[in-house]
């Protein structure tokens, strides 16, 4: 049996888990290095890429901006998770707000030495992207349009600080890139709407918020139609493997989203949503390892 004193241990671990967003952070770490093995650098040997300690610190540095992008996040929205997710927000309140910014300090200073190790260019770069990060946080997404663009592009940056250590310039990253916005686009407008009552009550000036459900529900219709264009794309122009069985398999998924999306009515409805969007993302992750399934396997031999 575990004493008191140790459950309170293990609580505040999983609290400071929970505020972190570890198993997004996670995913992450697991999305950078099969970016990295199968879009950016296939033509380098499998362990040659593993074991790049440049590409270590990189991904370190990302972790640790986001972790503490995670934790400013949850820091000025506080009052409003409390409305939103009351459960969630009790457990992340087992960690007090001045450990959690001491926790966003060092993060930080952990992300810039980690990429001191590479270069002083991912110094800036960095440094930039924590700035990003609290700007963010603090002003821009209490506002519509420009709180979920900004939202986007913050996600998909930690991407492109491999994708420019690499120096790939292929079109084809483009193209994935900008399927990867389009669909955490819509992942931020159903979090919007998800969010709506907590939003309402502290005047995040949200597109739900200012132009209702009608208009969030065709913006995210537009935004399904639109990741056609790089799903298409990427299945008939470009070889990527098996990794086009993911494509047709999202076109499906997202297929089901609008129909659900023109049916909910409830925050449950949008929760799913939510989901759904999160799936498809997640198993985008896994999927990369479907573009050259046999060269793996000789990169393993």
């Amino acid at each position: 049996m575990l004493s008191r004193k140790q459950k309170h241990f293990l609580l505040k671990f999983f609290s400071l888990f929970s505020v972190v967003r570890g198993y997004n952070i996670l995913v992450i770490v697991v999305a950078q290095y099969l970016t990295s093995i199968y879009i950016l650098a296939p033509q380098l040997p499998l362990r040659q890429v593993l074991f790049d300690p440049n590409l270590l610190m990189l991904v370190l540095a990302s972790a640790c901006a986001i972790a503490g992008g995670y934790i400013i996040n949850s820091f000025y929205d506080s009052e409003k998770d409390l409305i939103n997710r009351p459960r969630k927000t009790m457990l992340d309140k087992l960690v007090s707000q001045r450990t959690k910014l001491s926790g966003y300090f060092v993060l930080n200073f952990l992300s810039v030495i980690f990429a001191s190790y590479v270069s002083f260019k991912a110094v800036v770069f960095f440094s930039i992207y924590i700035f990003g990060i609290w700007f963010y946080s603090h002003k821009l997404k209490k506002y519509p349009f420009v709180g979920n663009i900004v939202a986007a592009i913050l996600a998909v940056v930690p991407f492109f600080a491999v994708f420019i250590y690499y120096k790939n310039f292929a079109i084809v990253i483009f193209v994935h890139a900008t399927f990867l916005f389009l669909i955490i686009s819509m992942r931020e407008l159903a979090k919007d709407l998800e969010n709506l009552k907590g939003d309402l009550a502290q005047n995040y000036r949200t597109v739900p918020v200012v132009y209702g459900e009608n208009v969030s529900k065709w913006m995210l219709t537009i935004l399904s139609v639109l990741t056609l264009i790089p799903s298409m794309l990427l299945i008939f122009k470009f070889e990527i493997g098996y990794m086009h069985y993911y494509f047709y398999g999202s076109i499906i998924a997202l297929t089901l989203f609008l129909v659900v999306l023109w049916k909910s009515a409830r925050k449950i409805h949008y929760v799913v949503l939510h989901n759904i969007l999160k799936f498809i993302i997640l198993m985008g992750v896994f999927s990369i390892v479907l573009i050259e399934v046999d060269v793996l396997l000789n990169r393993l031999l």
